[in-house]
């Protein structure tokens, strides 16, 4: 009889909660989204991003590859090719199937 009781009222807690979730919901996303719209305009953190914004090319130039290496667009040729050579050296080192093997 006492789990009915402990039952019922853990029912009624939840539901309680629930009620007051819902009704808080609508003005905490509002609040969220004036938040959201005064980062992305006055601080930028959330406009400005490293990556590289846009399509590519469909054969890669120059000026994409110093895109996607994050070099400048003056870095002399072997600069980039002593780069690219890190990278895929690293990317088979970390590979995710080299772990299986």
């Amino acid at each position: 009889m006492a789990s009915v009781v402990v039952v019922g009222l853990g029912l009624a807690a939840a539901g309680f909660a629930g009620r007051q979730v819902l009704r808080v919901a609508p003005q905490v996303a509002q609040k969220m989204s004036e938040v959201l719209k005064t980062m992305s305009s006055e601080s930028g953190i959330l406009s400005s991003s490293k990556y590289h914004k846009g399509g590519f090319e469909p054969t890669m130039s120059k000026r994409e590859a110093t895109l996607i290496l994050d070099v400048s667009n003056n870095a002399p040729k072997n600069k980039i090719k002593v780069f690219l050579i890190f990278v895929s050296g690293c990317t088979q080192t970390y590979h995710v199937d080299q772990s299986s093997r």
